[in-house]
């Protein structure tokens, strides 16, 4: 599909790919950055690069590659499974793993060892995320539930839905937090400045997170924090709009920081009415040792 945009006196100098990013509504500015460099996006007729700086009257020309089905296939990773029956799976997702394949990671993701682990995954979400209900994010470790048939999927989810889903998570965040207690109530949606990240904005998806302090360092804050809400990093993006973003994160969190591999957030608790016992099912597993080794080192600073 070959599409056009002239460039407006308001777009001058802007980048090409930040440009196009606001212009096609569906496609994320990595993509549009893919689309450059496999040559689909012409200015005038030429190719260039993404820090491209558009100017009044260019003539933008693209055309939508066919997306290419992912062939997803079964590996022999190991997994830290923590439930399992015939309905349900719980693992320990370790840190640095991606939950499913999606464009620049097609292997070694949680649903890769899934696949290879079991042959029964539900397919509501599709051949690209098979089983997966709810996601954490790459550089996040912890609990996690996957269903193996279409009903507990539709179950699990619409347990997320209606908020009835336990999720605790334990996080390292920069600052001295004044209070023990506090609930942040503030909406998330897509960055306006940056769509590679989310914001508190006004337009957002409600997102609420309670969160309680467990220890005082200086300069840091040991928490436990309680999704009412799942949204998109949303414990990332809450704590960083209070002024006390988590330690290690890339994307929401100062350049000085712990040096850690990622954001220090471990989901350490999950609960959930089992789809076909009605029995009320709830883990809990330890943050894992980089995590364990941080607290000490703060213990022993302070």
């Amino acid at each position: 599909m070959n599409e056009h945009y002239k460039v407006s006196e308001a777009d001058q100098a802007k980048r090409i790919d930040k440009l196009l990013s606001d212009v096609i509504q569906d496609a994320s500015r990595s993509q549009i950055q893919l689309w450059l460099k496999e040559k689909h996006v012409h200015v005038n007729g030429d190719v260039v690069k993404s820090n491209y700086k558009v100017q009044e009257g260019d003539k933008i020309s693209w055309t939508i590659p066919e997306v290419k089905p992912l062939e997803l296939k079964a590996e022999d990773i190991e997994l830290d499974v923590i439930f399992e029956d015939s309905d349900v799976i719980v693992v320990n997702k370790p840190s640095g793993m991606v939950v499913h394949p999606a464009a620049g990671h097609e292997e070694g993701t949680l649903v890769n060892a899934l696949l290879y682990h079991c042959n029964d995954l539900s397919g509501i979400n599709g051949v690209e995320r098979p089983g997966i209900v709810h996601r954490i994010d790459k550089d996040t470790s912890g609990l996690l539930m996957v269903a193996k048939n279409d009903k507990a999927h539709e179950s699990l989810v619409q347990q997320l839905v209606d908020k009835t889903v336990e999720r605790k998570y334990v996080a390292i965040v920069h600052g001295t937090i004044a209070h023990e207690y506090g609930t942040i109530d503030a909406p998330i949606g897509r960055d306006p400045k940056d769509r590679q990240r989310m914001a508190v904005v006004d337009n957002g998806r409600d997102a609420v997170t309670h969160f309680q302090v467990l220890e005082h360092f200086k300069d840091y804050s040991y928490v436990e924090c309680k999704l009412e809400t799942g949204r998109t990093h949303q414990i990332r993006v809450h704590m960083r709009y209070i002024n006390h973003p988590l330690a290690g994160d890339p994307k929401y969190g100062p350049r000085k920081t712990l040096e850690l591999d990622g954001q220090a957030l471990h989901a350490k608790s999950l609960g959930f009415t089992h789809p076909t016992t009605g029995e009320w099912k709830s883990f809990e597993v330890a943050p894992p040792e980089e995590f364990t080794q941080t607290l000490e080192y703060l213990r022993n600073k302070s």
